[in-house]
């Protein structure tokens, strides 16, 4: 082979290197750009190796990609807003949150009684004490109108002797009460046979829960609705972020009182259908 060919093969060689060397320099910046074209704007990820388009190389995300929070991530995050926890002596030139909270649980507490008085599946002598009995005198409950006693197990007694012309109306009022009843009279005795539990009447009185639970909702509403506007008339000399904080606090201790509403609901309306 003569010197000529000799010196052209190791200049073609040279070549051949450095030209290599520049292609592993370029490595990474191909394939930042080969990522950014295929992968999907949703990804969002710190890190994303890619081995079979960079064999030794890690490649970082684009730092101009907007990363979307997906809906889960959503949810999660607006369910765990921020409890709102204020002394209720600071604020009380604006609102008395105790009474708030007093009167928001006392809706509450006459939900309860409602449910135990007229929402039982055992009738008792003591679950007729307080039905409500109109007379030309106003309203009274029945146990003040007459003498309530358990004759048997299946019969409960009214005595009207004390209050006789109120007979008719008590008698009205146990027939249309949620208990399904049907009482009978005896002169000045009112017989009330306790009726048979079928899931008829346990369905009805599941039905009667419910429509109490949304009144007591209706009513926690009034009692929000009237603290918030009396927290809006005393913006004056208060931030506007104080009376944000006052308004959340309140719709917090609603939220919390409906959230117990809906549990004891629940719990009486699996007590009734067994």
């Amino acid at each position: 082979m003569g010197l000529k060919a000799a010196t052209f093969i190791l200049y073609t060689n040279s070549q051949s290197v450095m030209a290599l060397n520049h292609l592993s320099l370029l490595r990474p910046l191909l394939c930042q750009s080969l990522v950014r074209q295929l992968r999907s704007p949703l990804v969002a990820t710190s890190r994303v190796s890619a081995p079979i388009l960079c064999p030794n190389t890690t490649c970082y995300p684009y730092a101009g990609t907007r990363l979307y929070a997906t809906k889960k991530a959503k949810a999660k995050a607006k369910g765990q807003s921020a409890k709102v926890n204020i002394n209720t002596s600071l604020v009380e030139d604006i609102i008395s949150l105790d009474e708030v909270k007093e009167d928001m649980t006392a809706v509450f507490n006459a939900l309860k009684d409602e449910f135990t008085r007229n929402l039982s599946i055992r009738t008792s002598a003591g679950a007729l004490d307080h039905i409500v009995v109109m007379t030309q005198d106003g309203k009274f409950p029945l146990n003040q109108l007459g003498q309530i006693s358990m004759k048997s197990p299946q019969l409960i007694m009214v005595n009207m002797s004390s209050f006789p012309e109120a007979t008719a109306a008590a008698t009205r009022a146990l027939r249309e009460s949620s208990m399904n009843l049907n009482p009978e009279v005896d002169g000045m005795i009112i017989k009330v046979p306790i009726p048979k539990v079928t899931r008829e009447h346990r369905e009805n009185l599941v039905k009667l829960a419910k429509q109490c639970s949304n009144k007591a909702k209706d009513s926690l509403r009034r009692v929000r609705s009237n603290a918030v506007t009396q927290v809006k008339k005393a913006k004056e000399g208060h931030s506007e972020d104080t009376i944000r904080l006052v308004e959340k606090q309140i719709q917090q201790m609603a939220d919390n009182i409906a959230a117990d509403i809906d549990k004891q609901l629940a719990a009486k309306t699996k007590e009734l259908l067994g």
